[in-house]
């Protein structure tokens, strides 16, 4: 088989460019800006800059641990990754105190705009993480924004982390539509290549990474803004 980089055609399970009829939305980075972490870093007596390294280690690690077939919560494997991230100098009190943020992040302001439009397009728009499903419905009310969802899904459910086919194949029978007719928007490439690889439709935001990389798969729309990711799903054929 030849394999063409940047595309899902060789997959055979490209979604057609179909306007969905319901999306899922990342939740951390993608609708709450994960770097208000770094406040918490400061107040424990570490350099906020770290809040990334931290992060990213986290989804690391969960991936990591799902690809080899046991994977722990979301809260267990951060706290891990914490841990690692400040040399194992933090008490378990600052720990806390830093994973307690997750409870309070600000959202985005292109993110009341695209679920605004979601509803005046009547498409149910529904949160999707790997983060504690809990920790992500605090963390959107304290936002403001759980009101326009219709629900809020975690992968914790099915013990994994994203981004196998399987979880987000979990999530469209949990919205009860077949994939290629679902939308998974996000501000992570990797995380829109792989609902794309697994036959939904994509939207990916590019504010956070900047440019669409060549080695993922397309997404169906592209954008800086995630409210501009939505309006271009919203006008994709019926």
């Amino acid at each position: 088989m030849t394999i063409t980089s940047g595309t899902a055609a060789t997959t055979g399970l490209r979604a057609p460019d179909r306007r969905p009829r319901a999306v899922l939305l990342d939740v951390f980075e993608t609708m709450l800006q994960v770097d208000a972490l770094g406040a918490r870093f400061v107040d424990v007596g570490r350099p906020a800059h770290e809040w990334e390294l931290f992060f990213t280690r986290t989804l690391r690690d969960g991936m990591a641990h799902t690809l080899a077939g046991a994977v722990r919560p979301f809260g267990d494997v951060a706290r891990a990754a914490l841990r690692t991230t400040t040399g194992h100098t933090l008490s378990d009190e600052a720990v806390e105190h830093v994973i307690a943020g997750f409870r309070e992040l600000p959202p985005h302001p292109d993110v009341e705009p695209a679920l605004m439009a979601l509803a005046r397009a009547r498409i149910p728009a529904f949160g999707f993480t790997h983060g504690t499903e809990s920790v992500a419905c605090d963390a959107l009310d304290k936002a403001g924004l759980r009101t326009y969802l219709r629900d809020t899904f975690s992968t914790e459910a099915i013990s994994s982390f994203k981004p196998p086919a399987r979880v987000y194949h979990w999530a469209c029978h949990r919205v009860e539509l077949a994939r290629e007719k679902v939308a998974l928007v996000a501000a992570h490439s990797w995380d829109v290549h792989g609902a794309v690889r697994a036959g939904l439709i994509g939207g990916l935001a590019t504010r956070l990474e900047g440019v669409l990389s060549d080695v993922v798969d397309r997404p169906h729309v592209v954008a800086e803004r995630l409210d501009t990711v939505v309006e271009r799903l919203i006008a994709l054929p019926v």
